[in-house]
């Protein structure tokens, strides 16, 4: 029985308390006083209730540790949502006429900027610059796909960027060309910056209502701490550090951030200085730090950018001769790592094809090696790829597994755009969750977004079940023998992902962690686990306050 002599601002009592501690796994009441737990048990906690103490009556509802995102990019999808936003389509027809509307109602709007739509909207994944055309001739507009891995122009938008037949690709990038080699209007990967560098740039007013308005979302899905993938300037999109710092200073940064610094790949070692400069500047208050530098190692398998260990296949099925993009020289990367984790730098590898996994576990094992084993804690971000002798290296290296569970499942851009080009062998090694917490590593989980949905709960889901939300009964399991409990999905997602962000106060729901929580209206643990995505969110609450409540 708790032996304190105040009682707690805050008593959580009458649900089940899901703790993520291995030791007691559940509960049914916590005290909080001063932002931190100080006790978890049954009724005898109900003894820390006193006059002025705020009770929390859960009638069955869940409590669980805030969810934490491993890898998200708030403030792109912040600002989009105010843009022209096109994740409520389902198809061509639907895009047309989201697009036809924002320009109706946005005259004085000089682009026309946004995007959201999905490859498998389109034959081939790959839309032409007509499809713009037909909507809005009188301005240029460019749009991301959800993946953020391509942008569609219009012939305008070409035009005024000077965007021809003559335009090489760069070298991290391909332009779509008709048989002519007349651009489409489709820009992949690098070749995005050749219209993305023209675009009028946010104000810093937009981008800081981007993050707020990110925030907002972000919390209602139970999230209290995040790693903003993306820090730092690339492809057009301006860097948020301002906002962040702004938010932070001003008491408007109520989740917990750490920002991956981004790795200008065209650059070198040179950079570092400034890196370091930068993570010394996001220092602000118990909020916000960057002690972490991303690196995008590869692209995306749907246009065959991911970097892969042998080719990709044609639509006949033969061997191709292409293998995808190391976006930096595999030596060259093991040095950057070694130097940024002998500068105390946590690296986020984007690594999403089997030889991009490869590079960036070779680059942690070449730093490793030369610095000794320092908490740096490196994870790589999205694997959709990884060759099975690879697995084992995660815990051998001390690299986490940062997955994005809501991709393992079968869908048209999986199933038309991906297996067929991989083959029936490599797709088997598509997502291979079960394998890599079986063999001991670390699995922290985000979502990606605005690439995919922020629901945790969506994503818990597939982790669990291989399957898409909603999906009917004759959609297979995308691969189910990679499929992990829900409390280990449950242990990404906080616990997991709170050891990444060096969040190591959050996590789990013990006596002395801060009390960032998540009410659900249901215990999902109770139900079948294709209900697990019906629950919701009705209380976040981070260090003991409320910053969501439905």
């Amino acid at each position: 029985m708790p032996t304190f002599d105040q009682p707690a601002d805050l008593v959580f009592t009458g649900g089940p308390v899901h703790t993520v501690d291995a030791a007691r796994s559940r509960a049914t009441t916590v005290a909080v006083r001063g932002g931190r737990i100080v006790a978890v048990g049954h009724d005898e906690v109900r003894d820390l209730i006193g006059r002025g103490t705020h009770v929390v009556d859960l009638a069955g509802k869940l409590l669980l540790p805030g969810f934490q995102d491993a890898h998200v990019h708030p403030v792109g999808g912040g600002v989009e949502m105010g843009q022209c936003d096109l994740t409520g389509g389902r198809n061509a027809a639907e895009y047309r006429e989201i697009i036809r509307a924002y320009a109706d109602a946005h005259p004085e709007a000089e682009w026309i900027t946004g995007g959201g739509w999905s490859m498998d909207a389109f034959p081939g994944g790959t839309p032409e610059r007509g499809f713009l055309d037909e909507v809005v001739r009188d301005r240029p507009v460019y749009l991301v796909n959800c993946d953020h891995h391509g942008g569609l122009a219009n012939s305008l938008a070409l035009e005024l960027c000077s965007v021809t037949r003559d335009t090489p690709d760069p070298a991290d990038g391909r332009l779509e060309r008709d048989p002519d080699g007349v651009p489409t209007g489709m820009l992949q990967e690098g070749a995005m910056a050749l219209v993305s560098a023209h675009v009028p740039a946010p104000g810093q007013d937009e981008i800081l209502a981007g993050l707020l308005r990110a925030q907002r979302l972000l919390h209602s899905h139970g999230i209290t701490a995040w790693q903003d993938a993306m820090v730092g300037t690339h492809a057009g999109m301006t860097d948020p550090s301002p906002a962040y710092a702004k938010a932070a200073r001003e008491g408007l940064l109520t989740a917990r951030v750490n920002g991956a610094l981004w790795w200008d790949r065209a650059r070198g070692e040179e950079q570092i200085p400034e890196l370091i400069a930068a993570r010394a500047e996001l220092e602000i208050g118990d909020r916000l730090r960057a002690s972490t530098v991303k690196i995008m190692q590869d692209g995306v398998a749907e246009n065959h950018t991911a970097a892969m260990l042998d080719p990709y296949l044609t639509s006949c099925g033969c061997p191709s001769d292409n293998s995808g993009i190391s976006f930096i020289d595999p030596t060259s990367l093991c040095s950057y790592v070694t130097s940024l984790d002998a500068a105390g730098f946590q690296v986020h590898f984007h690594a999403l094809g089997d030889r991009a996994v490869r590079e960036a576990l070779d680059a942690v094992e070449a730093a490793r090696t030369a610095n000794g084993w320092a908490d740096t804690r490196p994870h790589l971000a999205h694997l959709q790829v990884v060759h099975p002798s690879d697995v084992p290296r995660f815990r051998a290296l001390g690299a986490s597994a940062n997955i994005q569970a809501l991709w393992a499942a079968h869908e048209p851009q999986m199933d038309e755009l991906t297996i067929p080009f991989l083959g029936p062998e490599r797709a088997a090694h598509q997502y291979p969750f079960g394998d890599l917490l079986r063999s001991g590593a670390t699995l922290c989980a985000g979502s990606d977004w605005p690439v995919s949905s922020p629901d945790p709960l969506a994503a818990l889901q597939v982790a669990v079940t291989r399957r898409e939300p909603g999906a009917s009964a004759d959609v297979p399991a995308f691969f189910p023998e990679q499929r992990i409990d829900l409390g280990a999905a449950v242990a990404a997602y906080t616990a997991g992902t709170a050891y990444v962000n060096h969040l190591d106060e959050t996590g789990s729901i013990r006596p002395g962690m801060l009390a960032d929580l998540a009410v659900l209206d249901r215990d999902i643990f109770a139900g079948a686990a294709e209900e697990i995505a019906e629950a919701r969110v009705v209380g976040t609450y981070v260090g003991g306050e409320a910053v969501y409540g439905a």
